[in-house]
Order: structure tokens, then C-alpha cells, then sequence
């Protein structure tokens, strides 16, 4: 038996699967991925932008970054020569980041090393090269900028207020000129212009916070030139400031005690500008007397400015001093407008109806009188001194002026040179050329006394020589004698009487050696 199956090859049906080797998948997957990587650098991309330049110093293609705040926001991509030929073009691909501040007023600058007497800025670019800074602003969607062709001086947005400075001397001052507040910089100078009327400069400047809330309704700036030398009636005065301010100049400012927090002033404020220091811590008063003054004598050391005091205390100051000539007397006259103070003077039982002029006229009427006083020796300056000259006439001249007249006095000087000229007059009327052959033939009969002074002692020495042989030739004699004799007793009493003539003698030899002019003024009272 045959167990074996004839299958036929025509009835058999193969099964044939299609499969999708994996070697296709790489390719699929890197097309994925490259695809991905395009819509994210797409994504990330932001706007294109050109930048005009007067120069491309510096710069280079696929090179300069674009930073702010130190952090790459864009890179350039061409350099190009504008149409005019005068700017350089720069086309900038800027990252998705940087698209919400291209605005109107963003800023665009070259940053490059710089050394000024403010310090050194942009080292970094030594080595990595220059780069383009910017500063974002507002306004409305923007993708062509001018660029600077200098930094900004606030290059980001700092936190502070602007003021406004008037002044009428300019002086070294510039945009970057630092502002000092108790020697600390707290902020600068941003700009300059003559005001609308053309009659002050206007500075612009920025005060950093929290500094800017010491700027209050009393605050003083003044121009800090580093070194203040000042001579007045008070002497010399030196103030020396920051370093940087006596090579490039500076303001400072100062704020007031009574000022409080409440008093701080709004944005662009404007404030007056000092020329010294000296000016800005001067008070001024509302409520003033002007007064005329005429003093006979020159004036020269009274300048403008110069104080008017009250027995030492400033009560007031000069505002002008000027020239007149009477055409009809041909006289002159020297008018010295001054301005009291008297807000100055603590009132003590204060009457409301009584006025300060009428207070005034009341101390002139007093003695109260203005006299010229050297206020330095080293200067030479004067000031107006008042002070209480009872004995004092009140003496007024022609007065033209539209102000009263205070009335003056001489001062000590004017009086010690009065006096001084009417001896030089009484000393010059002398007869000098008699009372000089008068005092020659003095001093010759004086020679003459001299010398018989001198002869007169050689004699007196020559008697007492001789008076002394004679009293030792007597002694020898009365040894001779017998004691108790009538001519032993009579020699002894004539030896007594030549011994007390000799002392007499002596005596008078001795006062004439010491006294010489004894002979001619005679002997001093004992």
C-alpha cells in the first residue's frame, strides 16, 4: 500500500508579507528633526533691522554683537554704503527677544574704549572688539535708526528725577559734568540751552534716587569749581572740593534743615545755580530798607557786596556804588546804596504800628550814624560799620537819589590823617633853619662846658693831691708840738677842717665822673 500523497505544486498558495525594512527610518527621522530645528530657528528669529552710521570703524560682518545690559540680543549681517554716500548702513538680525523695545525711540551706539577725566569705559572691547549697544524706548514700531555717534549719559533706564538749573555763567560745565551731594557723585549734567528769552542758560540734570528726594523748595546748587579761593572784608577764604571737580568743574548741592519730606519737589523743577558756594548760603530777605549814603573821602576798598553792620553783627550789604558830578559846583560825590536787613534783628516787645523805617529814624535820631571801617588788614577791604556817635550832628548833602540819607561819620582813620596833616601843617611852619643854628651853637657851648667840666676836674684832683702833702707835712709838725699847746690845739683844728674840705672834694670829683651833665642841668632831685 502505497501511504504516499501526490500534491500537486499547482494547488499550493504561498503567503507573501510586504515589510518596511528600519534603515528607512533614519532618514525619516533626521528629515523630522531638520524640519523642527527650521521652525524653531524661524521662531526664534526676529526682525531684521538697519542702523546708519557715519563710520564703520570697528565693525564687522557675522563679528559685532548687538547687547543689552551686556547680553547678545543680535549680531550684524551686512555693512553697506548708503545711497548719499555719506553713512554706512548696517543691517542687523535681531533675536525674537529683542522685538518688543525696536521701537521709535530705541537708541543704537558703538561702544569703543574712551578714557576721560570722568574714568575709562569699554576695556572689554580691547579684546573681544567693539560692540553696538542699545537702549530700548518707546514710541511706535521702528526697523531703521539713526546711531549715535557718541553714548548716551543715561544709557539704560536709571531711577531718578530731572531738574532744571538756570544759570548765566556756563563756565566748564557740560553734558557728563558730575552733580556732588556731601562730596558723593549722585548724578550729572544732561544737556544745555539758552532759555526762551535768552536771558539765562538752562542745564538739564539727573538726580539718581534715592539721592533726588533731598532736592526740596530751599535746596541751593552751586557751581563746585574744586578749589573756592575768596577774599572779602572777613580775609581769605579757601573751600576745596572733589578731585574731578577742580579738573572738569562739577555742581553741589546742599539741602536745607527746615525743609521736610513734604517739601520735595516734582519733576523739572527748576532751581537758581550759584556761582560760589559763598552765594548760595546767603539769605535772602523779603522785607528791606534802602538807604543812600554820602562819605567824604575816598571809598576805595568798598566794593559791591561789601557787609553793613551793627556794632560787628551783619545787618545788610552794599547793592551799588556810583559817581556824581555837580555841572553847577563842580563838586563830586560818591552815593553807596545800601540794603538793610532788618529781619535780621530779634525784636524784643514788638509794637505792631510802629514800622521798621520809623525804628530806623528813631536810632539816627539816636546817634546812630555809618562810618567806613577796615573789615582785613590782608585785603584791604572795607565795610560800612553802624554804630551810636551821640556827640554826632546829623549832616545831610544834596540828596538826589530816589532813596533817603542815612547819615555818616568820619571814620578812625579819615580822623587820625585829619589830625595827622595838621601837625605835618604846624611842624612845617616851624623855623627850622633857625632852631637849627640855634641847637648848633647849643651843642658848641656845650663842647666848651665839657671841657672845663674836664679841666675843672684835673684841678680839683691836682688840689686834693696837693692838700693831701700838706695834711702829712702837718702831722709831722704836731708830733713836733707839746701837747696841750695853744698852737698844737689851733693846728689840730685847721687839720680837721682841710680833712673835711678834701671829702667835700672827693665827693664832688666822684658825682661829676658819673654825671658829667650835672654841669649843665645841675644835680638831680633826690
Amino acid at each position: 500500500m502505497n501511504d504516499f500523497i501526490d500534491i500537486d505544486a499547482s494547488d499550493v498558495t504561498i503567503n507573501k508579507k510586504t515589510e518596511l525594512p528600519l534603515v528607512w527610518f533614519l532618514p525619516l527621522i533626521a528629515l523630522l528633526v531638520s524640519g523642527w530645528l527650521i521652525v524653531k530657528s524661524y521662531n526664534e528669529k526676529g526682525p531684521v533691522i538697519t542702523i546708519s552710521f557715519p563710520t564703520a570703524e570697528g565693525l564687522e560682518v557675522d563679528k559685532t554683537k548687538i547687547r543689552y545690559l551686556n547680553v547678545e540680543v543680535g549680531k550684524v549681517t551686512a555693512i553697506s554704503i548708503s545711497d548719499d554716500l555719506k553713512t554706512i548702513l548696517i543691517s542687523a538680525q535681531m533675536n525674537s527677544t529683542a522685538a518688543g523695545y525696536l521701537n521709535k525711540n530705541t537708541s543704537f551706539w558703538v561702544v569703543r574704549p574712551q578714557v576721560g577725566l570722568g574714568g575709562i569705559s569699554g576695556l572689554g572691547t580691547l579684546l573681544s572688539g567693539p560692540y553696538i549697544e542699545i537702549k530700548p524706548g518707546d514710541g511706535s514700531k521702528e526697523h531703521h535708526f539713526v546711531g549715535l555717534t557718541t553714548p548716551p549719559l543715561l544709557k539704560n533706564n536709571a531711577e531718578g528725577t530731572h531738574f532744571i538749573l538756570e544759570t548765566n555763567n556756563l563756565g566748564s560745565m557740560k553734558p557728563g559734568t558730575p552733580i556732588n551731594f556731601h562730596g558723593i557723585t549722585v548724578g550729572e549734567v544732561l544737556s544745555h540751552k539758552l532759555s526762551d528769552e535768552a536771558n539765562a542758560i538752562r542745564l538739564t540734570v539727573f538726580i539718581n534716587k534715592p539721592y533726588d528726594q533731598f532736592v526740596r523748595k530751599n535746596t541751593r546748587f552751586w557751581i563746585d569749581s574744586g578749589i573756592d579761593l575768596s577774599a572779602g572784608a572777613d580775609g581769605f577764604k579757601v573751600r576745596t572740593g572733589p578731585l574731578i571737580s577742580l579738573l572738569s568743574g562739577g555742581i553741589a548741592f546742599r539741602a536745607s534743615a527746615e525743609d521736610t519730606i513734604e517739601n520735595i519737589q516734582p519733576e523739572n523743577s527748576i532751581f537758581p545755580l550759584y556761582d560760589t558756594y559763598t552765594l548760595s548760603t546767603q539769605v535772602v530777605y523779603q522785607n528791606t530798607l534802602k538807604y543812600v549814603m554820602y562819605f567824604n573821602g575816598s571809598v576805595r576798598g568798598l566794593i559791591v557786596g561789601a557787609p553793613v553792620q551793627l556794632r560787628g553783627i551783619p545787618i545788610g550789604k552794599v547793592t551799588d556804588i556810583s559817581l556824581e558830578l555837580d555841572k553847577k559846583t563842580a563838586e563830586i560825590h560818591i552815593p553807596v546804596t545800601v540794603e538793610l536787613e532788618p529781619e535780621r534783628i530779634k525784636e524784643i516787645n514788638n509794637e505792631k504800628h510802629i514800622s521798621d523805617k520809623d525804628i530806623m529814624t528813631q536810632l539816627i535820631n539816636k546817634g546812630l550814624r555809618a562810618q567806613l571801617q577796615t573789615g582785613s588788614l590782608l585785603t584791604g577791604q572795607l565795610l560800612v560799620d553802624l554804630d551810636f556817635h551821640p556827640k554826632s550832628k546829623i549832616v545831610l548833602s544834596d540828596n538826589k537819589s530816589v532813596y533817603p540819607e542815612f547819615p555818616t561819620t568820619a571814620s578812625s582813620l579819615d580822623q587820625f590823617t585829619h589830625s595827622a596833616n595838621i601837625i605835618m601843617d604846624k611842624v612845617a611852619k616851624l623855623p627850622l633853619e633857625d632852631l637849627t643854628a640855634e641847637a648848633n651853637k647849643t651843642l658848641q657851648s656845650l663842647q666848651s662846658t665839657s671841657k672845663a667840666a674836664t679841666g675843672m676836674l684835673v684841678t680839683a684832683q691836682g688840689t686834693l693831691d696837693t692838700a693831701d702833702k700838706t695834711m702829712a707835712s702837718a702831722h709831722q709838725v704836731l708830733s713836733t708840738l707839746e701837747p696841750g699847746s695853744t698852737t698844737h690845739y689851733e693846728l689840730e683844728q685847721l687839720l680837721q677842717e682841710l680833712t673835711q674840705a678834701a671829702s667835700s672834694v672827693k665827693q664832688l670829683t666822684d658825682y661829676l665822673e658819673q654825671n658829667p651833665n650835672a654841669l649843665i642841668r645841675g644835680k638831680k632831685e633826690q
